[in-house]
């Protein structure tokens, strides 16, 4: 429940107007701390332990009286008594609760890829009936184009009336369900005889969309990615162009196109950097670098090498070997290749041989040296045959750069003799295409062979929608059935939809998981697809931007308690069971800590705290009494919880959950799916919490009234349901709060009051500062925090020579003498300085060093991510708050201070530490003397009784900042030795491949290479092409 202050005619102020603490708490403890006062005037300052004790003591009854007389707990306790005979407490079995969510989530993804292998049937059907017709004529809708007037107010070509209305369903876009409609980058000329001919055949997807729209409405977008550019997507919407009116967007450069079409591969990129290379062709060269990176996954491996007269790793601590083209390394890649120079003689000899070196220590699927060059004019003979012939295992892709043709035929030779393709790149609008060449080649065994493997990819933002919202994408390759054809192995296209990841986490029982308990889930490669401490975001300025490597943050960089990885290994590979161990929760934007967690595993993961997060009581109410309390003013439930599945039928989109946990209870909507036992206890937790509301409104018509300083009484319970009464002013609040759902991938599913509260034990209160940040006020804190402080303040304030704090469980100051240390309305101010080096060396406060992974740091300066990773645990069934204001406890006039941010440098992910403190309990007082120079520093530590507060008196005239100086709690980045940082790089962890592979068929016309079939290496045509290099290069 909450309490807090109101306005009042005298007392303290803050910015709201005058508020006051309740007379009741004034005596007592004015006059002990007026009379201490008076007995301290010696040559040396002591401060009584005895009489911090009482104030302690004093503190802790009249706590828990204004606590419990506000929060009705006591009703609360005696109602569960009557009940208790009909109250059956069920352990909850991780493994069931393990299998009952996966065979949920195999149900939904397995509808999901139905409709894509409908779509994928379909489009080869209608290739397989189309005749290719040079001369086509065909108006169709461009989604860059529609309900576009001219000056003349007509509607442009391609862009007809096109209807369109926001759709809740698709992130309140606007969409037209009826039709589908398609975008061409801007690159690919939009009437070409290839793309009118793939749009009119792609027009019988249209039927397929929609009845796979009606058979599961939970789809979202469906799509057909063409081989040649185009993009079908249903609905059909208006595309956005980017910030210069460009349409970049090519699905042949998406993940999901890209490992739909084409199995794993080992790359190795040879670039040319010789002196012929300098100027547009080195620019083609490194762009033609960064398409092909751009192509690859997660699932690829690839090393860049550059040659002159001697080969040079791009990146020398990947000699030899070859790494995985996860996000990190391709943007690490990408800046090294920014940085080459041209100079030197060109010979690619040595080059080559070192490239087949590396790939003779890769996988056995998919290999491709990519040779970037303005001429190979050496004998590479001697090479194939070494290393590549007869097999030709090894697949060699040329790309010949610059307007120059004199090497071409050898260049082609090279391709074409090792089952590559062949490229010509004279200008820079050239490279897309060209390099997408290569794609298609590889596909080739799997075209023939008809092997429609489904991806799942991993997660990434919604590029359609332009929202911050996770996917992922379920995706098949649709090739061409003609017999004509069968051996070019063509490649139509790619079909897919997008789920969001949010969905699939919301199958998650949450009420069965506990206030910390969570579930998560990883790729092949141990990456998150959705994980409570993921944190994809960060903050620019006043805008919310993705993380460059949001989408490959591995499962031990969240899970770092895992030190030995054995949960990041079994999940990886796939195995089932169930293991211990210490996890984290993060609460209050991460900022305090504890431990939790079982762990229970298989592809996904599912953690369960210890305690009371293993169990779970169901009582028996009847419908119509549990439908009466459900429906009182003062209750609501958890709206982000799914208690019906309200999203199956369109009809029942427009009920709210409690709506339509109402209707199907009360037999009205007796086609909604719903959970059953969620329901039970919603309606046993409606009835058990019902007499709160009269005990709250019997406390406000009180004759005394309702005390100054006590604002709200509110309750949670485990199945979502929050009642809650307003004692001075109506006052709407959810179950979640803004500050809960501030993270859109935390999904937590219980705020963060509730999960502090299961912290403590059984019958204990907890006090905290809640957070109030960007203007949004948040009030929302947990269980009452005393007024009585603002006596003893009031009392200190004329004590120069002392400093008292009063310090929560994670050492964040709730109440202060001094106005720096103290933030009302704004984030609670960490317990920092030297009475913090104090409260650690008496070991009240364990220091924990904590790491975070994710962080993002300004160049030369140490900064993190906004959140931070800590822990937390769970235990209790129903929990109440009271809230209070805290502002001007201790300060009339205290007013926060604006902090403009100061313009600096861009951020960058980053990897910081910093500390973390939780105060050891077992310990409740202390006090000692520290020498500090001259002087000597006396202080008293006192845990306050019942509560996971301390207080804490300081002698304040005494200086020992510079032996113990302030302890940093900014996240400070961690630097890494050249060493370290290679080794970190190079790392590879356990991964699981996909299991398919399809590097070679019999079949294959491996003669299709470029425009040149049966190319032979003229000898009188190689000299002659040496000669004129040599000549070229002595010019240069």
């Amino acid at each position: 429940m909450g309490l807090g202050p109101r306005a009042g005619s005298g007392g303290v102020k803050n910015r709201m107007g005058q508020r006051r603490t309740p007379a009741q708490l004034r005596p007592g403890l004015w006059i002990l701390c007026f009379g201490w006062f008076c007995s301290t005037a010696y040559a040396q300052m002591k401060i009584p332990p005895e009489t911090v004790q009482v104030w302690a003591n004093k503190l802790s009854v009249q706590l828990r009286e204004v606590s419990t007389t506000y929060s009705g707990a006591h009703i609360l306790q005696k109602k569960l008594k009557d009940v208790e005979s009909s109250i059956k407490i069920v352990e909850i079995d991780g493994r069931e609760q393990l299998r009952d969510y996966a065979d949920d989530i195999e149900r939904m993804l397995g509808s999901k890829m139905k409709s894509v292998k409908r779509l994928a049937e379909s489009a080869e059907d209608a290739d397989l009936y189309h005749d290719f017709n040079k001369s086509l004529q065909f108006d169709y809708y461009n989604s860059m184009l529609v309900n576009t007037i001219d000056d003349d107010g007509n509607f442009v070509e391609l862009g007809g009336e096109f209807p369109l209305e926001e759709n809740e369903h698709f992130n309140n876009l606007p969409v037209n369900t009826i039709q589908s409609d398609v975008q061409v980058p801007t690159n690919v000329y939009n009437k070409d005889p290839n793309i009118l001919n793939g749009i009119y055949m792609s027009e019988a997807l249209n039927d397929v969309f929609i009845n796979n729209f009606q058979k599961d409405p939970t789809l979202t977008w469906q799509y057909f990615g063409s081989s040649t550019g185009f993009f079908r997507i249903y609905p059909g919407i208006k595309w956005t162009p980017d910030s210069n009116g460009v349409a970049a967007f090519d699905c042949r450069n998406r993940n999901w196109y890209i490992q739909a079409a084409t199995s794993p591969k080992d790359i190795i990129i040879v670039v040319d950097i010789s002196g012929s290379m300098k100027g547009l062709k080195m620019t083609i060269a490194k762009h033609t670098i960064n398409t092909i990176l751009d192509t690859l996954g997660e699932n690829d491996f690839v090393n860049v090498i550059a040659y002159t007269d001697y080969v040079r790793y791009v990146e020398p601590c990947f000699k030899g070997t070859l790494v995985q083209a996860d996000l990190d390394n391709r943007e690490h890649f990408k800046v090294l290749v920014d940085e080459l120079h041209v100079k030197g003689e060109g010979k690619v000899a040595k080059a080559m041989k070192e490239s087949f070196k590396i790939l003779n220590e890769g996988s056995l699927c998919n290999q491709a040296i990519m040779l970037i060059t303005d001429g190979a004019m050496e004998d590479f003979k001697d090479v194939f045959e070494e290393f590549n012939w007869p097999d030709r295992r090894v697949r060699l892709f040329t790309y010949l750069i610059g307007r120059e043709m004199t090497f071409a035929e050898n260049t082609k030779w090279i391709a074409c003799n090792n089952k590559g393709y062949y490229t010509h790149i004279s200008t820079l609008a050239d490279v897309q295409e060209n390099v997408m060449e290569y794609l298609h080649v590889l596909s080739r065994p799997m075209v023939i062979n008809h092997n429609h493997d489904i991806i799942w990819t991993e997660a990434y933002m919604d590029t359609v929608a332009q929202s911050l919202l996770l996917m992922t994408s379920v995706a098949m390759p649709v090739f061409s059935k003609k017999k004509e054809t069968l051996s070019h192995g063509i490649l139509l296209g790619v079909v897919g939809s997008d789920i969001p990841l949010q969905e699939v986490m919301k199958m998650a029982p949450r009420y069965r998981l506990g206030p910390h308990g969570y579930a998560f889930l990883i790729t092949n490669n141990g990456y998150i697809l959705a994980h409570p401490d993921l944190r994809p975001l960060y903050k620019d300025g006043k805008q919310l931007k993705p993380k460059p490597n949001y989408n490959s943050v591995d499962l031990s960089e969240v899970e770092w308690e895992d030190i030995d990885e054995t949960l990041r290994t079994a999940m990886v590979k796939g195995e089932t069971g169930a293991l211990t161990l210490d996890v984290r929760a993060s609460v209050d934007k991460s900022v305090r800590e504890s431990l939790c967690g079982e762990l229970y595993l298989a592809h996904f993961g599912m953690v369960l705290t210890r305690g009371h997060g293993q169990l779970m009581f169901i009582g028996k109410v009847s419908v119509e009494e549990g439908l009466h309390d459900l429906t009182s003013p003062d209750l609501s439930i958890a709206s982000e919880w799914t208690y019906c599945e309200t999203d199956i039928d369109p009809h029942h989109r427009k009920y709210t959950q409690l709506q339509a946990m109402i209707r199907y209870l009360q037999g009205k909507e007796p086609d909604l799916e719903c959970d059953e036992v969620l329901l039970r206890q919603t309606l046993f937790d409606a009835v058990l919490t019902a007499p709160l509301e009269a005990y709250w409104q019997a406390v406000m018509l009180n004759a005394s009234g309702v005390e100054e300083g006590v604002e709200t009484a509110f309750l949670g319970t485990r199945s979502g349901i929050l009642r809650l009464t307003s004692l001075i002013f109506r006052l709407h609040r959810k179950f979640l709060t803004l500050a809960d759902k501030e993270n859109l991938f935390t999904v937590d599913h219980f705020p963060l009051w509730y999960r502090m509260a299961a912290e403590n034990p059984p019958g204990r209160f907890l006090y905290y500062m809640p957070v109030e940040e960007q203007g949004v006020k948040d009030k929302t804190g947990t269980v009452p925090i005393t007024r009585v402080i603002g006596q003893c303040g009031s009392c200190l304030l004329f004590l120069q020579d002392v400093n008292c704090f009063l310090v929560d469980s994670n050492g964040f100051i709730v109440v202060s003498k001094e106005k720096s240390e103290v933030s009302c309305g704004r984030r609670h101010c960490p317990f920092t300085g030297p009475d913090r080096s104090f409260l650690t060396i008496v070991c009240l406060s364990n220091r924990v060093d904590l790491y975070d992974y994710q962080g993002m740091c300004r160049t030369g300066h140490s900064h993190s991510s906004g959140a931070r990773p800590l822990l937390s645990v769970s235990q209790s069934l129903q929990w109440f708050l009271l809230e209070f204001n805290f502002c001007g406890l201790w300060h009339s006039d205290y007013v926060v201070d604006a902090h403009k941010a100061k313009k600096s440098e861009a951020l960058q992910p980053c990897d910081t530490e910093y500390p973390g403190f939780m105060l050891d309990f077992s310990i409740r007082e202390t006090n000692s003397l520290i020498k500090c120079g001259r002087c000597q520093k006396m202080f008293v530590v006192q845990a306050i009784p019942e509560s996971n507060l301390v207080l804490m008196v300081v002698q304040a005239d005494c200086d020992c900042s510079r032996q113990y100086p302030a302890i940093p709690l900014e996240p400070k980045e961690i630097k890494y030795n050249a060493s370290v940082k290679c080794n970190r790089m190079k790392s590879q962890k356990v991964r699981r491949r996909p299991k398919s592979c399809h590097a070679y068929h019999p079949k294959e016309n491996a003669k299709d290479c470029g425009g040149a079939s049966e190319i032979s290496l003229s000898l009188a045509l190689f000299l002659a092409s040496l000669f004129t290099s040599l000549a070229l290069r002595r010019w240069t």
